[in-house]
């Protein structure tokens, strides 16, 4: 993986800008014509966000849509909009401020401030880790690709919503309660689908090692060639170990991830004579007017291809 922006160049890109809007920072809500002013790190945030906040916010979702959220280089626009923030959510669990801590130099250079300013959506979520490891640092970040989880997710981001303005406090709980009944039907149809599927059949299989919270909630296991997109990626040590595991399995479909290279899951394929099924998304929605350019249309997507898949 490439290797991101060096601290020095964004503390000082960060300090000439903030320097430039603070003197505005203070009559920006006013400039905004009264609204809530609220920055996401990813676009999965970003739709959770715009469907609790919707027009009583302005919104600006750092990381575009498509684009790995684990080491990212802010622009000026992203540094700008962080620095006149009313409030900011990012996902937390060491997804941007692991790897080169993007974010987290992005909100000491914007002088904000933890659990005032900004805010893991991801509290109170049970965190998974890494295999073999159980420490600070070693967390994985997906906990989104459990649905159970997404609904921690959007009550975490109504409540400061709510906070913060709290004039439209109903109208965000009204939007929230009914995302929740949405995600909540959806969770349990998967559970329905999951549960008929023949247990030799269970696994899911792709590139990256990202569907551990989903393999834990729809009790389905999962294989992958890397671990987390951070590590080295498609090495051929990681798919002759995966090719050795699979053809010990009766696994009929393998699946690739929307934002990874899909040449080492392809060779995967060729070795076992397991076909791909489907894309699935794990770090980004898609682009508006495809399939799963929401956050609940990329759940709906990824749980019916997966369900079908393994169901052959």
């Amino acid at each position: 993986m490439k290797k991101i922006l060096k601290g020095s160049l964004l503390a000082a890109l960060s300090l000439t800008l903030f320097a430039a809007c603070s003197s505005n920072s203070a009559s920006s809500k006013e400039e905004d014509n009264g609204k809530l002013n609220v920055v996401v790190t990813n676009s999965i945030l970003a739709d959770m966000t715009e469907t609790i906040g919707q027009d009583r916010i302005n919104l600006h979702s750092i990381v575009p849509v498509g684009k790995n959220p684990h080491e990212y280089e802010p622009l000026p626009e992203d540094i700008q909009t962080t620095s006149r923030a009313d409030v900011i959510f990012y996902n937390g669990i060491n997804l941007e401020t692991g790897g080169n801590a993007w974010f987290t130099k992005l909100v000491e250079n914007a002088d904000k401030e933890k659990d005032k300013d900004y805010f893991a959506a991801s509290d109170g979520v049970e965190v998974i880790y890494l295999e073999g490891q159980n420490e600070a640092g070693k967390e994985d970040p997906h906990a989104w690709l459990n649905l159970e989880n997404g609904i921690i997710y959007a009550q975490n981001i109504e409540k400061q919503l709510s906070a913060k303005d709290p004039d439209n406090k109903e109208f965000y709980e009204k939007n929230l309660n009914e995302y929740v009944e949405k995600l909540s039907a959806l969770d349990t149809e998967a559970k329905e689908k999951f549960a008929a599927i023949p247990e030799d059949n269970k696994m899911i299989v792709t590139s990256e090692g990202c569907f551990k919270y989903f393999s834990k909630v729809y009790d389905i296991p999962s294989e992958y060639i890397w671990e987390i997109n951070t590590e080295e990626e498609g090495t051929p040590d990681q798919i002759k170990q995966l090719v050795r595991n699979l053809r010990e399995s009766n696994v009929p479909a393998l699946f690739v991830e929307s934002s990874v290279n899909e040449k080492p899951i392809q060779t995967v394929s060729q070795d076992t004579d397991i076909p791909i099924y489907s894309k699935v998304f794990t770090d980004s929605v898609a682009e508006k007017g495809e399939d799963g350019d929401s956050y609940y249309a990329m759940m709906k997507w990824n749980l019916d291809k997966i369900a079908e898949g393994l169901s052959q």
